[in-house]
């Protein structure tokens, strides 16, 4: 019971349901039943964006293996030059 005491002193409550508001809760909920915010919302979109511009630069790098590298290699040939 001392330990209990001496948080409740020091308003020590760590898994109290009354806990000041973070940095990155300061901003408003999307929806209120929802615990994202505006702010994860934007860096969601823009890490989203980053990651589609990622994955077609993947899949032109893809291409060029594919359609010239491989070939001019030797490791296969096409088959519309077939």
């Amino acid at each position: 019971m001392g330990e209990a005491r001496r948080r409740a002193e020091k308003k020590e409550f760590p898994f109290s349901k009354n806990k000041q508001p973070r940095k990155s809760d300061s901003s408003q909920r999307i929806f209120s039943w929802l615990p994202i915010t505006e702010e994860q919302e934007q860096l969601f979109i823009e890490l989203s964006i980053k990651g589609a511009w990622f994955g077609i630069g993947l899949l032109v790098l893809l291409w060029v293996v594919v359609r010239f590298i491989g070939p001019a290699a030797g490791w296969w040939i096409p088959a519309d030059l077939h």
